[in-house]
Formats: C-alpha cells, sequence, structure tokens
C-alpha cells in the first residue's frame, strides 16, 4: 500500500526543473504568463455561463456570483502561487500532489485536469462554431446546416424545416488548427493569444462604457430573486450555485500553472501571472454582468447562447453586435488554445514519471514541444467536438476544477509541515488558516452542484482508477525504485 503514497521528491523536482536542456523551451514573461490567464478566464464564462447563471440561479445577484467564485480563487490562487514559485515544473496541481500527498493522489488530480482541459477545450469548441455561424450569416455566408451540428441534434431551416447534424466541421477546425500552432511552438501560440486577449479586453471595455450609461435600474428589483423552492434556485443557494456554474470561467490560472517549466523566471513570474490574471479578470467579470444584467431583464437570458448580444440589442448601439460576436470568436479561441496547452501539458508529466506511455513525453527535436500529446488531444477533442452535441458542461469542468483546487491548499498546508525549509520566493500568509478557507469555500461550491454531475465525475475517476492499476502502478518510474 504505500507504493501508492510515494512522494516525488523535491530534489528531483528541481532537478527537472533545471534541465532545460532536454526540457521545455523556457520562453513565458510574467506578462506573457498574465495574458495566458487573461486569455482562460475571459471567454465561454463571460459570454455565456454569465446568461445562463443570471436566467436559471443567481438573478441580477450572479455579480455576487463572480464575486464568491472569485474568492474561492483567491485563496486557491495564493497557494498555487506558492507551489508554482517553489515547484516550477510542467503538471500544475498534479505535479504538486505528487510531491505531498503521493503518487495514487496524483495520478486522481492529474486524470482529473485531461476531463477539466479536454472537455472545457471541446465544448468551447462547439460554442466557438455557432457563434462563427452567426457571424456568417450576417454577410450572407450560410454554412451547411448539417456540417455544424452532430448527429445528435436537429437544425431548423429558415423554412420551418429541421435537418439532422453530420458533424460539427468549424469545431473540428479550430481545434486542429490550435494544435498545430501549439506543436510549432508556445512562444508563437503565446503571441497569437497575446493578440486575441487585446482584441476581446478591449470590446469588454467598450460593451461595459458603451452599456452603463444605458442600464434600466428596474432590472435590478428584485437584485437577489426568491427562491423557487429548489435548492440551487435563486435565493441565497441560487448565489452558490451560480457561483458554481460560472467557476469555469476561473481556470485561467491553472492554466497558467501549467507553463511553468516554460516561464523564463518561474519564481517571480508565475505568481505575478496567476495571481495578476486573477484580479484583473474578475474585476471585468463584475463589470461586465452588473451591466448586462441592468440592460435587459434576466428572464431574458434563460436558454439562450448569446446573452450579450440580447444585452447590446437594448442599446442604441445595435451595430455593436457583430463586434462582440468577433471578440466572443476570438475569446473562444484563445480559451480552446489555454486549455488545449494546458492537457498536453499535464500529460507530459505523468508520461515523464512513467504513470502513462512515454511516447507523450517525448519532445520535438526542432520545436521543443511534446508534439504527441498535442497530437492524441487534437484527435480525441476534435472527434468530441465533431460528434457530441453541446450540453451544459459547465458544471462537469467546475467539479474538476474544485476538486484541483481543494487539493492545491491541502498541499500547501502539508508542504509546511514536510519540507519547512525548502525556499519559497512567495509564500501564502497566515497558514493554515487561507489554506484551510480555501478548502471550505471550494467543497461549499462542489455541494452546490447537482447529483449528476458527482456520477459523471465519478464514472470518469472509476475509468482513471482502472488505467492506474492496470499500467500506471506497474510502470511508475518511483513506485519501481521500492
Amino acid at each position: 500500500m504505500s507504493r501508492l503514497f510515494v512522494k516525488k521528491p523535491l530534489a528531483q523536482l528541481f532537478a527537472e526543473a533545471s534541465d532545460s536542456e532536454k526540457g521545455l523551451k523556457r520562453s513565458l514573461t510574467a506578462t506573457s504568463l498574465v495574458a495566458l490567464g487573461i486569455g482562460a478566464i475571459i471567454g465561454a464564462g463571460l459570454f455565456s455561463l454569465t446568461g445562463l447563471a443570471a436566467a436559471n440561479n443567481a438573478g441580477p445577484a450572479v455579480t455576487l456570483s463572480f464575486v464568491i467564485g472569485a474568492i474561492g480563487c483567491a485563496f486557491a490562487g495564493l497557494c498555487y502561487a506558492e507551489f508554482a514559485s517553489m515547484i516550477p515544473i510542467a503538471g500544475s496541481a498534479y505535479t504538486y500532489s505528487y510531491a505531498t500527498m503521493g503518487e495514487f493522489l496524483a495520478w486522481i488530480i492529474g486524470w482529473d485536469l485531461v476531463l477539466e482541459y479536454a472537455l472545457g477545450a471541446a465544448t468551447v469548441s462547439i460554442s466557438w462554431s455557432q457563434y462563427l455561424v452567426k457571424f456568417l450569416h450576417h454577410y450572407n455566408i450560410h454554412l451547411p446546416a448539417q456540417l455544424t451540428a452532430s448527429p445528435f441534434e436537429t437544425v431548423t431551416m429558415l423554412d420551418g424545416s429541421t435537418v439532422t447534424g453530420i458533424m460539427n466541421l468549424p469545431a473540428v477546425l479550430i481545434i486542429i488548427a490550435l494544435s498545430l500552432l501549439l506543436i510549432r511552438g508556445t512562444r508563437e501560440s503565446a503571441l497569437l493569444n497575446g493578440l486575441l486577449v487585446a482584441l476581446k479586453v478591449v470590446v469588454v471595455l467598450v460593451f461595459i462604457a458603451v452599456g452603463w450609461g444605458h442600464v434600466n435600474p428596474a432590472n435590478y428589483d428584485p437584485y437577489i430573486p426568491a427562491n423557487t423552492g429548489e435548492f440551487g434556485h435563486f435565493g441565497i443557494s441560487g448565489l452558490f450555485r451560480g457561483a458554481a456554474v460560472v467557476f469555469f470561467a476561473f481556470i485561467g490560472f491553472d492554466a497558467v500553472s501549467t507553463a511553468a517549466q516554460e516561464a523564463k523566471n518561474p519564481k517571480r513570474d508565475m505568481p505575478i501571472g496567476i495571481l495578476g490574471s486573477l484580479a484583473i479578470c474578475t474585476i471585468l467579470y463584475v463589470l461586465f454582468a452588473h451591466v448586462m444584467t441592468g440592460l435587459a431583464n434576466y428572464t431574458e437570458f434563460k436558454d439562450s447562447a448569446a446573452p450579450v448580444a440580447i444585452a447590446i440589442a437594448k442599446t442604441p448601439y445595435g451595430w455593436l453586435q457583430q463586434a462582440i460576436i468577433l471578440a466572443i470568436l476570438a475569446g473562444y479561441t484563445s480559451v480552446i488554445l489555454v486549455m488545449l496547452l494546458g492537457q498536453s501539458r499535464v500529460f507530459y508529466s505523468m508520461s515523464l514519471d512513467g504513470l502513462l506511455p512515454k511516447t507523450f513525453s517525448q519532445v520535438h527535436k526542432k520545436f521543443r514541444t511534446p508534439y504527441k500529446a498535442n497530437i492524441l488531444f487534437m484527435v480525441f477533442t476534435s472527434l468530441f467536438g465533431a460528434f457530441v452535441p453541446v450540453h451544459i458542461v459547465g458544471e462537469m469542468v467546475s467539479i474538476g476544477t474544485l476538486f484541483a483546487f481543494v487539493l492545491v491548499c491541502v498541499g500547501v498546508i502539508v508542504m509546511r509541515k514536510t519540507d519547512p525549509d525548502v525556499p519559497r520566493a512567495f509564500k501564502v500568509p497566515l497558514v493554515p488558516v487561507v489554506p484551510i478557507i480555501g478548502i471550505i469555500i471550494c467543497l461549499a461550491l462542489m455541494a452546490s452542484l447537482p447529483l449528476d454531475t458527482w456520477l459523471r465525475l465519478a464514472a470518469w475517476m472509476g475509468l482513471g482508477l482502472v488505467i492506474y492499476f492496470a499500467y500506471s502502478k506497474n510502470h511508475s518510474k518511483l513506485g519501481n525504485k521500492l
């Protein structure tokens, strides 16, 4: 049983971090990391989930849901920052768990992160496809309906007839294009991400500026709608359910930590990238949600994939709709890019440890990227995007993210006891109080999610356990040394 909880020595982690000749190329600055975080945070959560959480859970008080989610993120983010400055290795929460709680829990969190990023990237690619159709429709460019939906979906045509989808081709193409870009190099990916982040942040600021003067105060009454009698549907429980739903949008700094081994100065830059991106995006989220729910009544956003378009139509600036959709496309593109980056880096780290076949940790001789892991996820994620209908999967991604945050908070407490003298460029204040608060908030948000979300998580983790005991446990480099 002790093999299950063998810990990866910090000395070995530091050696891997310093082995830059064989490892990943260090090309990311603090600014690049902040942009990487903003690229992941501003996207599906802001442009789609805000409206759904307002209409179904929190009403206009969705702004408070974002605050609750941000508070939980802040406590977890502080813990991430300490680990990232102390253990600058690719792999994020997986690597931290390996060093603090042992191989078995590290596998669980690594497998959880794969689901988080793969499911998130595929889902956002489907939404990207839907918005592309809307954007092109404005210019009388109509893509064949059968090639923009999965085989399990029907599309209603302009004449009222319906057709069944064959595959979601735009979703496949965007995943392939971004995967090839990631194979080409992290630096090039960061440059594109920086341009996309700049574009969507400008449009977000424009939306806030032009919408602020047209807010109708009546739309804020009641600010917290009365609970319907069902947990999570408005009232105080609705605030927490809303926070859990939109938590999908706060995984940006988690994605930043997966790129620690590619940061030029990780001990200084990782805390800046993690906490800086979280702070900037939280402010934008609250302002954006306040304006959006002020322009239109929250009930108008129910089942809408484009709540921002509904809100902007309430202003004299309806012509901004195309610009908003363009920003959404840019936002979704950068989210997919960061998620594909994150999941390939987690696989890279797990493969290095022998928990997955070594082919996934092979680095391209020229581009210095884990190209085989990129190719695997390009195929897997594009198949999911092509043939699986889009559902409300933000809850699934959120529960995986929250689970990772809990383990990272626990890890900080453990490391302070087991390795108190290890240099930390950034230290969480008031340990263990801050990590414990982070754990409580994250568990509370997990508890507010529906039962079927827990069941899907359990099914995925069950599959992971089969793989671990059938392959990973027997091929573990650390385990085989015992």
